[in-house]
């Protein structure tokens, strides 16, 4: 049973996490011609942007509704609806994502009836698809923000199956496949190919590899998302064979989907790995009826050459992990894999999956007590993003660069860690970080009968 040591800090030295908000945009991010918009200070969106630009090195379309000080006492409605209008006259956009910050949530903020109002009151907007979701940053993570927000477009505009006429199958190669924050859009990129592998036609939600996979484009700007799914993909989904989830976090979007659809779901908690990797093949196999094509099976068998290569390397390897639930549950199954040990877990916060995860304890803290614990433990290796890297230079290991955000690093955001070929590269990124920075080879023995004595080297010097 895994232990989960919650936080006895009053304050957080080098944080971990990212706030709900910043996850609730990432998602919105993944839809085509979408809009997000922060209720909250100028700086609130301000700081925000500065992370998803750092990381994925693009412009960002992100508003706010820059409350003062006069509207965070007096009430800062107003803001919303003038900002929604403002962003539909403006921009058209397809979806507006209304998320809350500390600042809306503390002032008392009803955003769910605010998009009320401005329907009510403009109704020549009714073709803009406008959703409002509870993300307070004092609370919870980008893990969390992102799920409340992708849980809440489905609700609002997935439409149930006895309403549209919908039912699973009638799109024969249609899988709807919800992603968790975790997978970059070359992770996507890679799950796209596995799918048509099998002549199945995948509908991310969201779909990232689409709207921030670093291409360039014929406009010279946009207002709003370029690429992602289409809002008119969501009435298809009750239409489709199945839906794949990839990553524990996503239980609840995952379920309100199969209630409104009644399409069979299969969970996977991730692809980090031999034995995960093989449950999405196998769940492949099942929805499609076909056979697992020879280049998979390939890749299988050159995923297991890898792990013998580097089993030398990783095999008993103690390692230090900061990060949030869905990509700690995933290094944490790969190095088990392999035989390493991880002596340090740490999380943003506490969540249900974590119990789930096979280490022996947890801890909701920040990565200063990934610091304390690993040097306690004599780690040898971190895994963590780009904040972790001076904490690993402090324990005087090698890091793998892992997560959100990547700033240090150019294509973090594009490296695949799926599949059996993205598993593969990671055991030889990781078993290469080792050789290269091993502090514990054996000394070099030089002989006493192999010198002169004292004597004749100091004669020797004149």
């Amino acid at each position: 049973m895994t232990e989960i040591l919650k936080r006895n800090k009053a304050l957080s030295v080098n944080p971990l996490k990212a706030s709900q908000p910043t996850g609730g945009t990432l998602a919105t991010l993944g839809f085509n011609r979408a809009m997000p918009m922060l209720h909250g200070s100028q700086g609130c969106t301000a700081f925000a942007k500065v992370f998803f630009v750092r990381h994925f090195r693009e412009p960002i379309p992100l508003q706010s509704t820059a409350m003062d000080q006069a509207s965070s006492v007096l009430g800062a409605d107003e803001n919303v609806r003038e900002g929604i209008r403002v962003i539909a006259e403006k921009s058209r956009p397809a979806l507006i994502t209304i998320l809350t910050t500390g600042l809306a949530e503390t002032q008392g903020a009803d955003v769910h009836r605010n998009v009320r109002e401005f329907r009510e009151a403009n109704p020549e907007y009714a073709d803009v698809a406008v959703v409002a979701v509870n993300t307070p940053d004092f609370t919870g993570s980008v893990e969390t923000g992102y799920t409340l927000t992708l849980t809440e477009i489905i609700r609002a505009l997935v439409p149930d199956a006895k309403d549209a006429g919908t039912y699973p199958g009638k799109r024969k190669r249609q899988v709807n496949v919800l992603v968790s924050y975790m997978l970059t859009p070359g992770d996507l990129e890679a799950l796209r190919d596995l799918f048509e592998q099998f002549q199945l036609r995948p509908v991310f939600v969201p779909d990232l590899s689409d709207s921030l996979d670093g291409c360039l484009t014929d406009d010279d700007f946009s207002p709003v998302t370029i690429g992602g799914t289409p809002i008119s993909e969501m009435a298809t989904l009750g239409d489709a064979l199945a839906t794949v989830v990839i990553g524990a976090s996503l239980q609840k979007p995952a379920e309100l989907l199969e209630q409104k659809t009644g399409v069979k779901t299969y969970f996977l908690d991730h692809l980090y790995g031999l034995k995960a990797n093989d449950a999405l093949i196998s769940a492949l196999a099942e929805i499609s009826g076909n056979d697992v094509p020879e280049r998979i099976e390939r890749q299988r068998q050159q995923l297991q050459d890898a792990m013998l290569d580097t089993h030398f390397m990783l095999g008993q390897l103690r390692v230090a992990i900061a990060a949030d639930a869905d990509l700690l549950a995933a290094f944490v199954t790969l190095l088990q894999e392999m035989g390493a040990d991880v002596v340090a877990a740490v999380t943003s916060c506490n969540t249900s999956s974590l119990a789930n995860i096979p280490v022996a304890s947890i801890k909701i803290g920040d990565l200063e007590d990934m610091e304390i614990i690993g040097r306690a433990n004599k780690a040898q290796l971190v895994i963590g993003n780009s904040h972790a890297v001076d904490t690993a230079e402090r324990l005087g290991t090698p890091i793998l660069r892992a997560g959100f955000p990547l700033y240090d690093i150019i294509g973090g955001y594009q490296k695949t860690w799926i599949g059996y070929r993205g598993t593969r590269q990671t055991l030889f990124d990781l078993a290469n970080l080792v050789i290269n920075f091993s502090h514990e080879e054996i000394p070099a023995y030089h002989s006493v009968y192999g010198q002169k004595p004292a004597s004749e080297q100091a004669a020797s010097c004149h």
